[in-house]
């Protein structure tokens, strides 16, 4: 008897999620009458994300070869496998990190048990083609995803965090799980590759539609950590540092993900675009502001993490869904790497901290602004073939400004020679993988996207010039006094955090740290030794 290959295509799909769901059991499985050690139970670990990997790379073979099948409850487009390879890589790095992290704590199997479920979580959601299938995996990982955060019950931040995300996280499954019954109402499908194909073109939009719209917004810029709702991902660094990884790397990006997959129907809906527009685009400006205040190298990480959030939801709002996308994964990649590696940033930064910094001079910053804008045009000329419509050109001047940032600092500070070689080769990369990523994403249709010098468009360049502003005033003119005022302010965070950390403790009491007298502890240890 053959079988189907439909059949067989399933059941490569649903293996994945299945295969860590087997190794977090046998991580965590206890005995009386055998011994399991702790190396015992990495390697369940370990091989079931090497076969993880096995098996996204046969989905991936698969699919070049033969296309991508129509798979009942499952889909496995270009978009879900790149997804799927990033989670395939994220889970054999911090699997294998965890082992040198922590084989020697006691609850190094309880661990490894709830790392798995939550890796396995996110796989349900990426494969997913149901509703019912996407929001059970949403929700499972932020259960899972909790017992992580608070591995080290005992640190009050850790706890306190936890607390934080738990109750933020209760509230955006309650508005997805409220969008999707406003799908399937209007629809009477829970298929989303059926309910998106209706949105491909613009369509007369009902109020559930709309409103379905604005909660996937705002499940988004939840589960993204923007402004004011980010104060748990800053103190959730107590957490160990492989969790940290993982929570930057493939969980937090997971509200870009449902918006590049909602993208028809979002961007039909001026209420959630600019709601995604207004919070994301101030959140990019303010926590990128304030990271520069942070002193620790963890807790810059994650306020950069908001930033870069934000900025991958409004290029998702301007309908940049290719640029999005390479954003999710580039940064993934990159605070995998940052955070596994927080101990050598660490020497980096003292190493660097004792270097003099050259400030760029006006002749430094306008041959590298003509040098910038040379290379963007021919990055833009280079992708405008991709396109109907001129696209939305705010992401360019992003890019335009980055890249005269690079150049002005480093030719100031080594020479243009070989801060052009760089420059160039990162224009050079951006264009590669933007072309690339063009062809992975699902294409909307020109009537769907906000054109050049739009009001979407128009309020991006806005942020993005007041952005390279506020950072040129608070690196090289310190010494003014209104910058010395916003220097205060945004180490403070603004104080955006204090209304739902008291809110937090009101609804959720977390045991908080209190202050050491250094003074009565040395008296009260002499006195031990006197009375031993």
């Amino acid at each position: 008897m053959s079988i189907s290959p439909l059949l067989v295509s399933v059941m490569v799909v649903a293996a994945i999620p299945l295969l860590l769901l087997a190794g977090a059991s046998l991580a965590s499985l206890q005995s009386r009458s055998v011994t399991i050690t702790e190396s015992m139970r990495w390697q369940c670990a370990w091989r079931a994300s090497q076969l993880v990997a096995v098996f996204t790379a046969l989905l991936i073979a698969g699919v070049a070869w033969y296309g991508s099948p129509e798979l009942p409850f499952f889909s496995i487009d270009p978009l879900r496998l790149a997804l799927l390879t990033l989670l395939s890589v994220m889970a054999l790095v911090v699997v294998k990190f965890s082992r040198r992290y922590l084989a020697s704590d006691p609850g190094f199997g309880r661990y490894l048990r709830w790392l798995l479920l939550t890796l396995a979580a996110v796989a349900l959601v990426f494969i997913s083609d149901h509703l019912l299938l996407f929001a059970a995996g949403w929700t499972a990982i932020s259960l899972s995803l909790h017992q992580l955060l608070m591995f080290f019950p005992e640190r009050p931040r850790a706890a306190l965090a936890a607390h934080k995300k738990f109750l933020l996280a209760r509230v955006a499954e309650a508005s997805l799980i409220a969008a999707f019954y406003l799908l399937y109402q209007q629809h009477g499908t829970a298929i989303i590759s059926d309910i998106v194909a209706t949105y491909q073109v613009p369509v007369t939009l009902s109020w559930q539609e709309q409103l379905a719209a604005v909660l996937i917004a705002v499940t988004a810029l939840i589960k993204c950590a923007q402004l004011p709702m980010h104060g748990w991902l800053i103190q959730v660094v107590e957490a160990p540092t492989p969790v940290s990884a993982l929570l930057h790397a493939g969980v937090i990006n997971l509200g870009g993900f449902l918006l590049i997959l909602f993208a028809p129907l979002f961007l039909q809906v001026p209420a959630a675009q600019w709601l995604v527009l207004i919070v994301a685009g101030l959140t990019t400006v303010l926590a990128a502001l304030i990271m520069t205040t942070r002193i620790s190298i963890k807790v810059r990480l994650a306020w950069s993490t908001s930033a870069q959030m934000g900025l991958m939801l409004v290029e998702c709002a301007l309908g940049l869904v290719e640029l999005a996308l390479l954003h999710l994964l580039a940064h993934s990649a990159y605070k995998a790497h940052a955070f596994l590696s927080t101990g050598s940033e660490v020497q980096a930064h003292v190493r660097q901290s004792m270097v003099s910094v050259v400030p760029p001079t006006l002749r430094h910053w306008a041959l590298a602004l003509v040098a910038a804008s040379a290379m963007t045009l021919a990055a833009w000329w280079a992708t405008l073939s991709l396109h109907a419509v001129y696209q939305p050109v705010s992401g360019w001047l992003l890019l335009a400004l980055a890249l005269t940032v690079l150049v002005a600092v480093r030719s100031a500070a080594t020479g243009w020679l070989g801060s052009l070689v760089i420059a160039t080769g990162v224009t050079s990369a951006y264009t590669l993988l933007k072309t690339g990523l063009h062809f992975v994403s699902e294409p909307l249709s020109s009537d769907l996207l906000p054109t050049m010098f739009s009001a979407p468009d128009l309020w991006a360049l806005g942020l993005f010039a007041l952005l390279f502003a506020l950072w040129w005033a608070l690196r090289w003119r310190a010494y003014w006094r209104w910058v010395q005022k916003l220097s205060t302010a945004l180490f403070a965070g603004l104080y955006l955090d204090e209304w739902f950390t008291r809110t937090t403790l009101m609804i959720w009491p977390a045991r908080l740290p209190q202050r050491a007298n250094p003074k009565k502890s040395i008296q009260l240890k002499e006195y031990e030794e006197k009375v031993s």
